[in-house]
């Protein structure tokens, strides 16, 4: 029997009624505030070209690999719901046999973040009425596909619909950024911004290093075949980023690991690395290397530093072999914020120039390591709960850990990190009701005043991720 789409006005509040009542007056202070979202994964060629989206499947599933890894966990296989390989082989191509099998196993995500925000996606942006299960899936699908027919459901209407103030793309430095220049030229006034994202040049074991080196080494002018060299290449197309509005880099790394290596030193890994001949235990040390060069560069140039660590990238070969990195293979390892940040935060840590933000899949640091640091170095932030912990109980968690030490103004506000465009706003919705919750929870408690509350929840919606990113 079909069943109604419900999402209850106080989802994620406090069953208390004193909680419940106080997080309803805060959440109401922020839910109509624009989104700032100052780091994803949306391609910006979507809202470039302004096309209407194929068809719910590609919309919905195939960018989201929070979707697929639970799928994959239950014997499902990635091949079945159509995620292309690497050569092109044995792929389902029928987006409605790939949405049947999504509809049939929706019951597996029930108390996940992904249920939560696909739920509020499909109810509020696409107007979906009855729950997704094996029995509603295609009419849901038929639902849907009309829906993006209409010109309301275009990309830039969407983003206009979403409130969105500010939306950054992660890019790499040897990308041209033409879908950016698109949008500058089409005269849309939405601001649609880069972010430097360098790992394929500045980790010497990528996959296509080379190759990337190449291609930075066309579009600048600078021979790449001397370190020094490339570290102009890497400082050009930062000042070229910049023309196009970017504000921050992001760096993912597995390990907390910063320190400086000589001139000789890094010029030595550099050239052993374009023999293909470099050790992992160099290839860490210059990565390492690297981190202390950016944010050598950020304080010359003002952009906010994003750090992104804790995670082992890749974990099941067997995957990454046949389709390639980002399919929902990676694990959170333990970090050494302590150890490994301090070269970092020891030379640069105190420079009222330079923002740092980190963000840990290692839930043990939030409290022992990383909340102490924030609480110190000026220039350190705390990124919010990232990918498994971008969930109500991870960002309890993170508030419960950190807030003591490092307070709520050493950490930024929100991020959404997303992949999928339509799960943006159901993803702040939620971090705005779990932070009136816990705001909630102090105000009852007599931790804080009320009017304290609603200054904090303002700012964590808000103002601290337009500050801490200079936007």
């Amino acid at each position: 029997m079909t069943k109604p789409l419900h999402l209850h006005e106080d989802r994620y509040f406090s069953p208390d009624p004193v909680q419940r009542e106080c997080a309803r007056k805060l959440y109401q202070k922020v839910s109509h505030l624009p989104l700032i979202c100052p780091h994803g994964h949306v391609d910006p060629r979507l809202l470039a070209e302004n096309t209407p989206f194929p068809n719910p499947t590609e919309l919905l599933v195939l960018p989201d690999h929070y979707l697929f890894r639970m799928l994959h966990s239950q014997g499902i296989s990635l091949e079945t719901l159509g995620i292309r390989t690497i050569d092109g082989s044995d792929t389902e191509t029928d987006p409605r046999k790939i949405w049947q099998i999504v509809g049939d196993h929706f019951y597996l995500f029930r108390g996940t973040p992904t249920g939560l925000w696909l739920k509020q996606e499909l109810k509020e942006v696409l107007g979906v009425s009855v729950r997704l299960d094996g029995n509603t899936a295609l009419d849901i699908y038929d639902q849907i596909s009309d829906c993006l027919k209409k010109p309301e459901n275009l990309p830039r209407a969407m983003f206009e619909r979403f409130n969105i103030e500010v939306l950054s793309t992660a890019d790499s430095p040897t990308d041209l950024l033409e879908a950016h220049e698109e949008i500058n030229k089409s005269g849309w006034k939405a601001r649609i911004i880069p972010s430097f994202r360098p790992d394929n040049v500045t980790n010497i074991h990528f996959p296509e290093w080379i190759k990337q080196l190449r291609k930075l080494e066309e579009i600048t002018g600078f021979d790449c075949s001397s370190y020094s060299g490339f570290i102009k290449a890497l400082e050009d197309r930062r000042t070229y980023f910049k023309k196009f509005g970017c504000v921050a880099t992001d760096h993912g790394v597995t390990t907390a690991y910063t320190g400086s290596l000589s001139l000789n030193t890094a010029g030595s890994i550099y050239s052993k690395a374009l023999k293909g001949e470099a050790t992992q235990e160099e290839a860490v040390q210059f990565t390492g290397h690297m981190l202390m060069e950016m944010a050598r560069m950020s304080i010359e140039d003002g952009m906010t530093m994003q750090v992104h660590m804790g995670v082992l990238r890749n974990h099941d070969p067997r995957t990454y072999q046949r389709f390639g990195a980002d399919k929902g293979a990676d694990i959170p390892i333990r970090v050494d914020f302590v150890n490994g940040l301090k070269p970092l935060l020891n030379t640069f840590g105190n420079d009222p120039r330079l923002t740092i933000i980190c963000f840990s899949m290692d839930e043990s640091t939030y409290a022992r390591e990383a909340a102490p640091l924030a609480g110190y170095y000026p220039a350190l932030k705390l990124g919010p709960a990232w990918w498994f912990h971008d969930s109500r109980e991870g960002m309890m968690r993170f508030r419960r850990w950190t807030t003591e030490t490092a307070g709520f103004y050493n950490t930024v506000g929100f991020n959404d990190d997303t992949r999928a465009f339509p799960s943006i706003p159901s993803r702040h919705d939620l971090a705005r009701r779990v932070d009136s919750r816990f705001l909630a929870e102090l105000v009852s408690e007599h931790v804080l005043d009320m009017d304290e509350a609603e200054e904090i929840i303002v700012d964590l919606a808000y103002n601290l991720v337009k500050k801490n990113y200079h936007l």
